[in-house]
């Protein structure tokens, strides 16, 4: 995907490559913190069984966690430094200052207020959020409601190629842009609305997450057909490639599990796949909503 450079006057990023520390998890946030690949990292780089780490990280986003402050040690790096810290780290501010852009336009459209998120790209193996606790590279890339922030370890790309088969540049877009996408949904209400309704009903709660999971997605789609000038030869392809590898079906089915719709998370290779081309095709803002439709 050909995106211009980054703007550093006009995006927010930031760095825990000097350290971080803490126990802890992804607490306060719930179920804004969604992981896009936490069973996947699991199952075919460490040997873990994909549905434990999944109910390890369920279990933690239920619990409040502290905040943690800033990154501890060293000098505190500009966003000019961290941009052009490696090739990685370029692509997401690129990212970043496409994704800011295009979804804040579409909130002036709907006359909904806009606040940017941070982006806080980190190499330390450990990352200590403002307002989710401290978090390690096993639980993936997440976003944090309590304090707006997505975070990405980059090194996570490279385990990425290895597992989705591709090394191309929008599978890795499609991790920040589905990170943003819980952005979104914490900007609009829908993340709060959608806690609730789970400790309401708790049969409801995985249903509820899948949907959840469905429609950042499907805003991850819909950023880049918001661009689709942008788009390149194969870009379509890598992203539904990375859909695919990380559907739950997948998963157990790779796990040596079987299929038990009663603990998806995220929703099946398909249902990821057709969510992620829902998003490209949109011609509409609201096309997404369809997760939460009758509900």
């Amino acid at each position: 995907m050909r995106l211009g450079p980054f703007d550093t006057s006009r995006i927010n990023v930031r760095s825990s490559a000097d350290g971080g520390g803490g126990g802890g998890g992804i607490g306060a946030g719930g179920i804004g913190c969604g992981t896009l690949v936490i069973a996947l990292i699991g199952a075919l780089v460490f040997g873990i069984d994909p549905m434990q780490t999944i109910g390890m990280v369920e279990s933690v986003q239920q619990q409040s966690a502290p905040s943690g402050g800033g990154a501890g040690g060293g000098r505190e790096l500009s966003e000019e430094e961290i941009c052009t810290s490696s090739a990685y780290a370029t692509e997401a501010c690129n990212a970043l200052t496409s994704l800011d852009a295009t979804w804040e336009a579409s909130f002036a459209r709907a006359g909904i207020p806009f606040e940017q998120p941070f982006l806080n790209l980190y190499r330390t193996g450990v990352v200590r959020t403002e307002g989710c606790g401290s978090a390690s590279s096993a639980a993936g890339p997440f976003y944090c409601p309590a304090d707006k922030g997505i975070y990405i370890d980059t090194t996570f790309y490279d385990q990425l190629a290895q597992m989705a088969g591709t090394g191309g540049d929008f599978a890795r877009l499609y991790v920040i842009a589905h990170e943003y996408g819980h952005h979104i949904q914490n900007l609009t209400g829908l993340a709060r609305q959608v806690r609730a309704a789970q400790q309401r009903n708790p049969s409801q709660a995985n249903g509820l997450q899948v949907a959840m999971e469905l429609q950042a997605d499907c805003y991850a789609g819909m950023w880049a057909g918001k661009n689709r000038q942008l788009i390149e030869p194969g870009d379509l392809e890598e992203g539904l490639q990375a859909a695919s590898a990380i559907g739950d079906d997948t998963l157990m089915r790779n796990a040596g599990q079987s299929i038990n719709p009663e603990s998806f998370t995220h929703g099946t290779s398909r249902q990821r796949m057709a969510a992620l081309r829902l998003g490209l095709e949109a011609r509409d803002d609201n096309a997404c909503d369809v997760f939460f439709e009758g509900g």
